[in-house]
């Protein structure tokens, strides 16, 4: 009996100890994890420039966490506008730098700021506002207090001979064939591109027809040198794409030329939209047309439009007050065909549109 007694006691004990174990682990999990003070900034007003592009212009530091369980704190700093850092999405558009385990300090180089601000979508030569926090992780996530710094971003423009932009538009993205943006002015370039229905809408820009060296998307859509996100289109058709490297911005323009007429399946009502065929600058449309009359237009709309005076030369002419109007194409006869349309389009917002562009009608 005294033998059972005595295994019963050491069930007992050990079924003490596991309970104890648990509770010890449970009040460990529950146990409050906070820094005991807000990080501190070795300058909080950086004004960033080519001079100090590689030197260090600010250094963070912050008091270490104590975890209960004793093992390497992996620290973090995170940089947000102070408009985001508030409400049920706070801090989800931030950039974060890991910055290692049991590390509390970070310094950060000139050029390394300045991207975080142009990322983050801070004007250009103006003072602007960045939050900085830490954040410590081991068995759970904290996060200190914010603080701000004061920053002044610049660009430093510069000039490539093109831009590349590899998409897919192309079906699979391929730098090698992709379209090409060219100069319009210092530091601004400018392409036409066609996302098909059936492709992605996504892209990136690079300076040679290679991935040595890309640009994607940042915060607001802002041109950032190496950023893994994509810009994007909204929809599916025709655009122009200009990107202006002076103030790291890209504006994606719908903008379609198309057949109108009676001789097309739209009638005059309706533009028949072309495809942009960016290898060989020409827009085209193929399909069935009737033996009546044609004209090309922009955008769906009648203020910029073309038109022959001639039905053999090949020529469309812009339809302006201050010029003849010229007529619209006679379709000689029912069938399906291939239309051509080609343009100067370079920079028509600024220069205005050519007077004159080239056409063909072909019946297959």
């Amino acid at each position: 009996m005294k033998k059972y007694i005595n295994k019963l006691i050491v069930v007992c004990a050990l079924l003490f100890l596991s309970a104890s174990c648990q509770n010890d682990a449970l009040l460990t999990t529950l146990k409050t994890v906070s820094f005991s003070g807000a990080p501190q900034a070795s300058s909080s007003a950086i004004i960033l420039s080519p001079s100090n592009t590689n030197q260090a212009v600010v250094t963070i530091s912050w008091p270490a966490v104590a975890y209960p369980v004793k093992a390497p704190v992996t620290y973090a700093l995170q940089f947000d506008v102070l408009s985001d850092i508030v409400g049920s999405t706070a801090w989800s558009k931030s950039v974060r730098i890991e910055v290692g385990e049991d590390v509390l300090s970070r310094s950060l180089l000139g050029a390394d700021l300045n991207k975080i601000a142009i990322q983050l979508g801070l004007p250009l030569d103006v003072v602007g506002k960045i939050a900085v926090r830490v954040e410590s992780n081991l068995d759970r996530t904290s996060y200190s207090d914010p603080i701000t710094l004061s920053v002044t971003p610049f660009s430093k423009t510069v000039v490539y001979t093109a831009l590349y932009m590899p998409g897919g538009y192309q079906g699979v993205p391929d730098v090698t064939t992709a379209a090409q943006l060219d100069p319009i002015s210092k530091g601004i370039y400018q392409c036409y591109v066609t996302f098909p229905a059936s492709e992605g809408l996504g892209y990136k820009l690079t300076t040679q027809r290679n991935m040595n060296q890309f640009f994607g998307a940042g915060i607001n859509g802002i041109v950032v040198d190496g950023s893994a996100s994509n810009f994007v289109v909204p929809a599916a058709g025709s655009y122009q794409i200009t990107v202006d490297l002076n103030t790291s911005s890209i504006i994606a323009l719908p903008y379609s030329w198309g057949i109108v007429g009676d001789a097309t399946p739209g009638g005059w009502n309706s533009s028949s939209p072309m495809t942009y065929n960016y290898q060989q600058n020409t827009w085209t449309w193929t399909g069935a047309l009737l033996a009546k009359a044609l004209k090309f237009r922009l955008n769906d709309n009648w203020n910029v439009n073309y038109g022959p005076q001639s039905q053999t030369d090949g020529i469309m002419y812009h339809d302006i007050p201050a010029a003849p109007q010229p007529g619209a194409y006679n379709v000689p006869a029912d069938g399906n065909y291939i239309v051509t349309f080609k343009i100067n389009d370079i920079d028509p917002v600024k220069n205005g549109y050519p007077i004159s562009a080239t056409y063909t009608v072909t019946k297959i």
